[in-house]
């Protein structure tokens, strides 16, 4: 017999395609599952919330080590704004100060049903809390360098920060930022450290700047680099995405069975993902739809990604693109723009898919019998179950 029962209006267990309505979900103490279905009778049941149950969600792209960035950025500035304002501003904070902000954004993530998290880290300042943390992070150790000679010492860099991060009990591996902010040669190097480590975070296509700057050197990030007296990448002819998928071939001939992780995705096409398809075994595809907005009021094509049936996480992004770390809001957000999708994708999005992508799909992403994967309530839900612009989440165990 079960040591605790919850039940709600809505249970999405993420093993079946539609929820259970008027459903329970029993429980062990240590938060394992031990059974779910359908309520005989809801008057008769200890604990009932009018809302849905949902497993914990996997926070699929974020740089939490930015969060002392919360509300110092201006929105709408396009891509090479943003990037100015990182560079003026990343660094005001000091070591505690980031240290304390990491920390209080985390339990805020983990209070409102946020289970696990593919980070991105530049440095060491959240290692300490990610370690001692009931969140489990796999973190990315993203490098940056425009300039060929740099190759060297940015490599020696991330890899004695990756064994700072073996040290501290973080999973890590090395990985590119984007086309953008690295030498071809940065590019390939960092791609093959984190190949051979079997996971790669990349952001990907996130803006039309980012694409005019491969396809014909021109527009707003194209002259922000040289205005900077910066190296730009070649131009191709061809979208960014493409030109990674060349650096990858540089660094191991295809196919690819790495976990492979595209982040952002505003400007793919039909060309790219077919291409993508060909030599990516594990690809998954991250969206970030209110960052998106908040750089440049745009968002990825989601009727095209289902069409392919690409496996879509969902992320936050940073504190210093977004005004919270909240992953109803992101789902909120892609329900208000794209009514179509159920609920029960974006759950999948949200929470499965995520899992999947980190190899813990064998405890997170589903409230199947055997499974830890957090219960989380979403309450304030329309009368057909969807969610509103009111809906909150918040951890049940």
């Amino acid at each position: 017999m079960a040591g605790n029962r919850i039940a709600a209006s809505f249970v999405y267990t993420l093993d079946a395609r539609e929820p259970i309505r008027n459903g329970y979900v029993e429980y062990d103490d240590d938060g394992t599952v031990t059974g779910v279905g359908s309520c005989g009778d809801i008057s008769s049941e200890a604990c009932f919330h009018e809302g849905a149950i949902v497993p914990g969600f996997v926070n699929a792209h974020c740089h939490v080590e930015l969060s002392h960035l919360h509300g110092k950025f201006r929105k709408g500035t396009g891509m090479a704004g943003f990037i100015d304002q990182i560079n003026e501003l990343r660094d005001w904070a000091g070591r505690e100060v980031k240290t304390a902000l990491v920390r209080k954004w985390m339990d805020k993530m983990w209070s409102d049903g946020v289970s696990a998290m593919a980070d991105i880290s530049n440095d060491d300042s959240s290692f300490e809390v990610k370690a001692s943390h009931p969140m489990y992070t796999r973190t990315f150790l993203e490098v940056f360098g425009s300039e060929p000679h740099m190759c060297e010492g940015v490599m020696a860099e991330v890899t004695a920060l990756n064994e700072q991060a073996d040290n501290a009990g973080i999973d890590a591996a090395p990985t590119p930022h984007s086309c953008y902010t690295m030498s071809p040669q940065l590019l390939t190097a960092s791609t093959a450290a984190g190949l051979e480590k079997g996971w790669l975070s990349y952001h990907s296509q996130e803006s039309q700047e980012e694409e005019d700057l491969l396809i014909s050197g021109s527009g707003a990030m194209y002259e922000n680099r040289k205005r900077s007296g910066m190296s730009t990448p070649p131009v191709t002819g061809e979208s960014s995405l493409k030109y990674f998928l060349d650096r990858l071939a540089a660094a191991k001939p295809a196919p690819y069975d790495e976990h492979i992780l595209l982040v952002h995705n505003v400007c793919l096409g039909q060309n790219d993902i077919d291409v993508v398809k060909k030599v990516m075994n594990n690809v998954y595809w991250a969206i970030c739809p209110l960052s998106n907005i908040f750089i440049h009021n745009a968002l990825p094509p989601v009727p095209l990604m289902r069409k392919n049936g690409l496996d879509i996480m969902v992320g936050t992004d940073s504190l210093s693109s977004n005004d919270d770390l909240d992953m109803v809001k992101e789902l909120y957000c892609l329900h208000e723009n794209f009514p179509e999708v159920p609920m029960e994708e974006l759950l999948r999005w949200a929470s499965l898919n995520g899992a999947r992508f980190l190899s813990k799909a064998d405890v997170l992403g589903s409230l199947t019998p055997g499974k830890k994967p957090g219960l989380v309530l979403i309450d304030r839900l329309d009368e057909q179950g969807n969610l509103t612009s009111e809906s909150r989440s918040r951890r049940i165990i």
